[in-house]
């Protein structure tokens, strides 16, 4: 549910994106077109978050007001309301049918509000929330698809409604973290269908795509086909799994241990890694030698190690999610796992399908770098605010409101209108 802006004019748009590891803000400007002019960006590091969800408010809200105060001063302009991610807590996507019969009439704009009307009472899923609820598509007569039925003489008429939802605890948890930070939610966006928009060209979305994006604590792997995020599974594994295994394995900080993996780390193999050394710090600060040493053959055998594991859950859940066919051939990598050097070559060979690397572009200019994946989800959160999607709720209120209009015109001009729907 959210709070819709006026629409039609320039406005200023607020994204925040609350990960496993970081939170991080962006404010823009949002387009007449729909695209966004990033203004400020900020991240911090967050404690705060365990695989997905809020573990600790007090750290979460330190972190989202550290992230939002950033972006602000860059802006120069404060926030008020954010649109916020959610990427754990059972998310859920399917595709709802609703039908209504019209007996060989005009479509009218009361047929389109009472179908919504009704498709609004059927998606009721409490105890869990609604995150999104579109309209997708409108068929007439089980067999002619069409983007807006306005005017089509038909027997029956339905709607495809994509519906997402979570489970409704973690939403609320989300939420008192957001307000303690002073700000109100516009509204709460799945992280894969905030991913999709950044990454994720339309074409893709049509002919079928998974989008699977490594997080740090989460792995969400979403399913794309006809224009809808058809299905969604998360896994409860990330980047921060490869970091402890480096930990863990060298005895050493897990703050080094990121940055080896970083700066050093690689999904592929080479002959000369074996003779590449790479020091490490010890966890202990006192009776402990000052650094020690590896090889990056060694570093790069315990990231391979762990991506064959999470890699095989990937193809387990496209397997389950019916990714299959002509139809299942494209994944596209994103989030921060996939700026892994060689990781686009290594999933190609693990699940035997084309892979490419999606990243977020249009922040550069605020990040001083290149386009990122680690960044997709917020650029994507942006996106949805700049666009302001009609959602179920909003459709079914204009389609209702128009048809009152009608209502109120002459008794001629209504007399009409009826004469013509039963032509």
């Amino acid at each position: 549910m959210s709070v819709r802006p006026e629409r039609g004019i320039t406005r200023i748009v607020t994204a925040l994106d609350v990960g496993s590891s970081k939170v991080a803000a962006l404010i823009g400007r949002a387009r007449l077109d729909g695209t966004v002019e990033p203004l400020g960006i900020g991240a911090r590091v967050c404690h705060g978050v365990r695989r997905g969800l809020v573990a600790d408010m007090a750290a979460t809200e330190v972190a989202i007001r550290g992230a939002m105060d950033m972006a602000e001063a860059q802006a120069k302009t404060q926030a008020d309301r954010v649109t916020v991610s959610l990427g754990a807590g059972g998310l859920m996507s399917h595709v709802k049918t609703v039908e209504m019969a019209i007996p060989g009439q005009l479509v009218t704009r009361e047929h389109i509000a009472a179908l919504l009307a009704d498709g609004r009472r059927r998606i009721y899923l409490k105890p869990r929330t609604v995150l999104h609820a579109q309209p997708a598509l409108y068929t007439l007569d089980g067999e002619t698809p069409v983007p807006d039925p306005l005017g089509f003489h038909a027997d029956r008429l339905s709607v495809d409604i994509h519906v997402v939802s979570a489970e409704t605890p973690p939403i609320r948890n989300l939420d008192s973290c957001v307000r303690a930070a002073h700000l109100g939610i516009q509204t709460i966006v799945a992280s894969p269908v905030a991913a999709g928009l950044a990454v994720l060209a339309g074409e893709e979305r049509d002919l079928g795509v998974a989008l699977v994006d490594l997080g740090a604590g989460v792995t969400t792997v979403a399913i794309y086909g006809r224009g809808l995020l058809v299905e969604i599974a998360a896994i409860a594994m990330g980047g921060q799994d490869i970091t402890d295994d480096i930990a863990a394995a060298f005895a050493t900080k897990r703050a080094h241990a990121e940055r080896l993996k970083v700066m050093h780390g690689s999904a592929g193999i080479a002959p000369r890694d074996n003779h590449e050394q790479l020091e490490t710090v010890p966890i202990a600060d006192e009776d402990a030698p000052e650094t020690g040493r590896v090889t990056r053959a060694q570093l790069n055998q315990l990231i391979r190690a762990r991506l064959t594991i999470l890699f095989q859950q990937v193809a387990d859940a496209l397997t389950t999610m019916g990714f299959t066919g002509p139809a299942g051939r494209q994944v596209v990598l994103t989030g921060g796992g996939a700026e892994l050097s060689g990781i686009a070559e290594f999933a190609h060979a693990q699940l035997a399908r084309q892979v490419r690397v999606g990243r977020a572009k249009g922040l550069s200019r605020l990040t001083g770098g290149e386009a990122t994946g680690a960044l997709a989800t917020l650029a994507g959160l942006a996106a949805f605010a700049a666009r302001d999607p009609d959602d179920l709720w909003s459709l079914a209120e204009r389609h209702a409101a128009r048809a009152r209009a009608d209502d109120s015109r002459s008794p001629f001009a209504r007399m009409a209108s009826r004469l013509r729907s039963s032509l």
